[in-house]
């Protein structure tokens, strides 16, 4: 075994890991940020498709079948397409009712009962508190229409009830819709039928919806609860392989991920399901329904429109309600629209029962380590004021717990180093090189030398790194998250450039050289540490190891400053402890 194997390793270890991550991660940025320069240019047409119950969906419970053939909806929009036009004119076309709790703002409409106007009071589009604030859901008529709705199919596929152009009446004074204070809208049919919405929010993002009908006519009415919500369009998506962004749901206990472009050829994925949660997620925001988690109910993804014009939606529909003359039948639903903010979603799953809520937020293949570990960041957070600081006391924590593990191998690297003059004392008087690989073996066994545990610090760190990453990459709560000086955004990269003096040459570079201040000092401890590690023998490994730091750099360079940070403090701790081991061995560094 040569004695340079663990290096080597060490190095392949280390490439794989850092290419992976350029080649998965970094290089689908830079495609998005491309693609986000180009406003989508695609045709709207007919609304959202209504879920049609069938006559499976119609037995059991002692209730009424749908008669075979039942349910046909007509499609929304009028038959034909809606040109897309401001989104401001398109609220403005339609009445509404005001939706501010304080950290959502907009409405919605009393045509058709739609919350289809949604944006988030405490996110804006840059990191500019005075830039726009994220717009979550938009009405039809507006360009990329995102909404919700809650209606009722009929049984018998005759029976009158309330539709796209159906135009709700507010009760009472109508006025906003608030935290913990309710609007009700109300619909009459005409034919007897009277139908109600009730929509209460609470004071961060989920909506409560029940609605009820009152049936005063002579006949018993069978009616199917429906909710969904419908996005037209392909949005803009990271692209990243870690990150899943599309339709998503727990569907019985297990989470479903959908692609859009495989939904695009599926066109519908259909399934029973009891409770759960169905909705579509972004990087940072998630619109769900959340139905009954007592009942069970048919759950679906669905695409349809056309290629230059797709639409999907997620629905629910519920078993058959049949409601006797005079009597009043209601349904409760609830829909989240918000932020993928960690701490909500564990009350919301555990206040709701929701099953599987937090994974909204993408946590990965690691999540018994990823999720742990944002928490640990969140508590040093709430202690000190600043994700940067937390990720400083993070990275000491963790430190801590390899320490032994790391000890044992920086001890065994320094009597490798220690080793080093002997070493090439048997390679220059031993041109045998099995006879040398045996001298070498007995010098090792005889001085107690592990050769290969100085691998260990890397591959302990490996998860560790990884999990970081994905703290940083999918948790909002890193979102524009400053640390101090020029780093306002830790999930950004380092916005400097040695090319251009930092900002003193009024010059923008290229992306690719794009080398910050933190990636450099990053690169400058990887150099020191490698000064203090046995050196190879031979002068192409020491001339490719000599240059690891400098590709490092500039591989860190496009990673968000909050993981360069992590990797430049956890170097220096390294080196510190290394530096103090060997002085206590009396080895000298390189």
């Amino acid at each position: 075994m040569s004695d340079q194997r663990n290096l080597i390793v060490a190095i392949v270890l280390s490439v794989v890991i850092i290419l992976g991550f350029q080649f998965l991660y970094e290089a689908p940025r830079l495609r998005e940020q491309q693609a986000a320069k180009q406003a989508q240019e695609t045709a709207q047409q007919d609304a959202a498709t209504r879920p049609v119950p069938t006559q499976e969906q119609g037995q059991g419970q002692g209730q009424a079948a749908a008669p075979a053939g039942s349910g046909a909806v007509p499609a929304a929009g009028g038959g034909g397409a809606a040109a897309p036009t401001d989104r401001a004119a398109a609220i403005e076309a339609t009445p509404r009712l005001r939706i501010d709790n304080g950290r959502l703002h907009g409405s919605l409409s009393l045509k058709g009962g739609r919350i289809d106007d949604v944006t988030l009071a405490d996110y804006h589009a840059t990191i500019d508190p005075a830039s726009p604030e994220i717009e979550l859901l938009n009405p039809v008529g507006a360009p990329d229409p995102y909404f919700a709705e809650f209606g009722w199919v009929p049984g018998d596929g005759a029976t009158a009830v309330p539709g796209e152009d159906a135009l709700w009446k507010a009760e009472g004074d109508g006025g906003t819709l608030k935290a913990d204070a309710p609007v009700t809208l109300a619909w009459d049919n005409g034919q007897g039928l009277a139908f109600q919405k009730r929509i209460g929010l609470d004071r961060n993002y989920m909506f409560e919806v029940e609605r009820s009908v009152t049936n005063n006519t002579g006949e018993p009415v069978t009616l199917y609860p429906y909710s969904l919500v419908s996005r037209w369009g392909t949005p803009h998506t990271s692209g990243y392989y870690i990150l899943h962004e599309g339709p998503i749901g727990a569907i019985d206990g297990k989470l479903n991920e959908v692609d859009y472009k495989d939904l695009v050829e599926d066109k519908k994925i259909e399934a029973k399901t009891t409770g759960g949660w169905l909705g579509f997620t972004d990087k940072y925001w998630l619109a769900s329904l959340v139905p009954p988690q007592d009942g069970q109910r048919t759950a679906t993804f669905r695409e349809t429109g056309t290629a230059a014009a797709p639409r999907y939606q997620v629905d629910y529909l519920g078993a058959p309600l049949t409601v006797a003359p005079g009597e009043t039948a209601s349904v409760t639903d609830h829909f989240f629209a918000g932020a993928k903010e960690v701490d909500k979603l564990d009350a919301y799953s555990e206040s709701l029962n929701i099953p599987l809520f937090d994974r909204a937020v993408d946590f990965g293949w690691f999540y018994f380590l990823t999720k742990p570990m944002f928490h640990v960041l969140d508590f040093f957070y709430r202690l000190v004021g600043n994700y940067g600081i937390a990720i400083l006391l993070l990275t000491l924590c963790v430190k801590l717990v390899f320490f032994p593990l790391a000890n044992k191998s920086y001890r065994a690297m320094s009597q490798m180093k220690k080793l080093q003059p002997e070493m090439t004392r048997i390679r220059e008087q031993t041109d045998d090189k099995a006879k040398m690989q045996q001298e070498m073996m007995a010098l090792y066994k005889r001085e107690k030398v592990n050769p290969m545990s100085g691998c260990l610090p890397i591959v302990v760190q490996i998860p560790v790194f990884f999990s970081l990453y994905k703290v940083l990459f999918v948790s909002i709560e890193m979102r524009h998250a400053p640390f101090y000086g020029w780093i306002h955004d830790l999930s950004a990269p380092d916005p400097t450039s040695v090319f251009n003096l930092f900002g003193l040459i009024p010059f923008t570079p290229p992306h690719f050289l794009m080398i910050g201040v933190w990636p450099l000092l990053m690169g400058f401890t990887m150099w020191l540490q490698q000064r203090l590690n046995p050196q190879p023998a031979d002068p192409t490994q020491a001339k490719v190891m000599s240059f690891l730091p400098v590709m490092f750099t500039f591989l860190f360079a496009t990673f968000p400053a909050g993981l360069v940070i992590y990797w430049t403090w956890n170097n220096t701790l390294s080196i510190i402890q290394q530096r103090v081991i060997m002085w206590r061995m009396g080895v000298k560094p390189g």
